[in-house]
């Protein structure tokens, strides 16, 4: 009886232990809607406008509305292929430089109502929009700031045509999951039959804090895109290259779409105080706009996976563009080359070998399980954390057998922010510990490549960060 007595009142203690208080969330955070566009890790870009027609990657805008005619249009071809590489959204050029509009604008003659394209009653944005939810892809679209066809373009006049036209495409099409506005602005242009060159202030003229408002009010969970944001920033280049260290955090106060340091944008601000991700766009071919003379110059797997790699592999989300044809439809060489990525990555990825490793970890906060070290194993909403005040911290693998390995992936629970500063990988050689990359930031995603090594045990060290690093997952390969 006593025996009995003495369990059940264990039981009851054990019942009533308090559990651990997970670390507080540090520095800007993303939103619910920039976590969800951070997890996508690839989308795909489509370029397939006038320019298509002319074989021009800028157009002047006095081209015709009547070159505009694709000979066998196909939108689920395009979202066929994305959900088959694994993107999960399509961003269109809706409206590129030259001003010509891919939906049947209310506000210009230029646009595909005029053109020969389904005798003027077409609309490329709404077909897409179709293919999309047919496969479950969401849908993004980029419209152009500056309009070199518009004659008001550079006068109050315009700003208000390039309101209706975003509200045009906010309301008409379904949700967008991006808006995407780039930062070419001003220069020479048709301008309804002026043939002049216009300059604007570009941190002023569109009033984008207004623009942005009536944006949200229409799509409130929409991720726009520009060099300052405010929902994703340039990547600071159209390689598709991140840097190294990559931090989500910038300080806009002097930014503004086409006004930003390249190479700011390239790494982010370790302390900036607005989450704004990178997102690094490039096309699978050297130019975004198709060309017949480039057909045999699609960018090669070998090309194709450092891409990957140093841009989801660095913290950013990989836009890929495909400068679709003049029928309207995705070249084979394009479609081929994104599926042998594709297939790769799948590959690369296939055997996590944390499965057969024996997890410690210098500290686990509280030595409490819902902390642990194992939780690292896989994708969900748990985490190892460690007690506060610690200045370092390691994570190790150790292997009942030599293991060969070339990649390793590392995630941080970015919901409580970007904490990691700065780590290193080491890895048993002959009994003794030999470093094997030293390294920055680590974000939503980083994952290592180098040559293959044989170990039977992996060491990470945290050495440095902004708050006690909280780290989701691990991987190894």
């Amino acid at each position: 009886m006593k025996n009995s007595l003495f369990l059940l009142f264990a039981l009851f203690i054990f019942s009533c232990k308090t559990e651990v208080a997970p670390p507080e969330a540090f520095g800007p955070l993303p939103s619910p809607q920039q976590l969800s566009w951070q997890e996508m890790e690839m989308n795909m870009f489509v370029h397939f406008n006038m320019n298509t027609f002319t074989d021009m990657e800028w157009g002047l805008g006095g081209e015709p509305p009547t070159s505009f005619n694709p000979t066998n249009l196909d939108t689920r071809q395009w979202a066929q292929i994305a959900k088959a590489a694994g993107m999960k959204g399509i961003i269109l050029t809706a409206k590129h430089h030259d001003g010509f509009c891919l939906w049947p604008s209310a506000y210009t003659e230029h646009s595909v109502k005029n053109s020969p394209w389904k005798n003027g009653q077409g609309d490329v944005i709404k077909e897409l929009s179709e293919a999309c939810k047919e496969d479950g892809l969401k849908m993004g679209l980029y419209l152009s700031p500056w309009d070199r066809n518009h004659a008001d373009y550079g006068t109050p006049a315009y700003i208000t045509y390039f309101r209706n036209q975003m509200t045009e495409l906010l309301t008409q099409y379904g949700d967008l999951f991006e808006f995407w506005i780039d930062g070419a602005n001003g220069g020479t242009g048709y301008y309804g039959g002026a043939n002049e060159e216009r300059r604007i202030d570009r941190e002023t003229y569109y009033d984008w804090d207004s623009t942005f408002k009536l944006a949200f009010q229409y799509q409130p969970e929409v991720i726009i895109f520009s060099d300052s944001g405010p929902g994703c920033r340039w990547v600071g280049n159209e390689q598709g290259y991140a840097k190294e260290t990559n931090w989500s955090f910038l300080n806009t106060d002097n930014m503004a779409p086409g006004i930003a340091d390249s190479k700011i944008l390239q790494q982010g601000m370790e302390e900036g105080d607005k989450w704004i991700p990178a997102e690094a766009d490039v096309s699978i071919r050297p130019g975004w706009y198709y060309h017949a003379s480039q057909d045999d110059k699609v960018k090669s797997l070998d090309k194709m996976l450092e891409i990957y790699y140093n841009s989801v592999g660095r913290n950013a989300l990989l836009l890929l563009n495909f400068p679709v044809d003049t029928t309207g439809q995705i070249h084979p060489a394009d479609s081929a080359r994104v599926m042998e990525m594709a297939n790769q990555i799948k590959k690369d990825f296939e055997d996590n070998l944390i499965d057969q490793a024996r997890l410690t970890a210098s500290n686990t906060r509280g030595e409490s399980d819902q902390f642990s070290v194992e939780n690292i194993r896989t994708d969900n909403e748990k985490y190892w954390t460690i007690d506060e005040g610690l200045d370092s911290a390691s994570i190790e693998l150790a292997f009942d057998k030599p293991v060969t390995i070339s990649r390793v992936l590392l995630q941080e629970e970015i919901s409580l922010g970007q904490r990691v500063k700065s780590f290193t990988i080491k890895y048993k050689k002959d009994g003794q510990w030999q470093v094997l990359d030293k390294q920055t930031t680590i974000g939503y995603k980083r994952i290592l490549r180098f040559p293959e090594i044989s170990t039977d045990a992996i060491q990470i060290v945290f050495e440095a960060y902004r708050a006690i690093p909280v780290i989701s997952r691990v991987g190894v390969y």
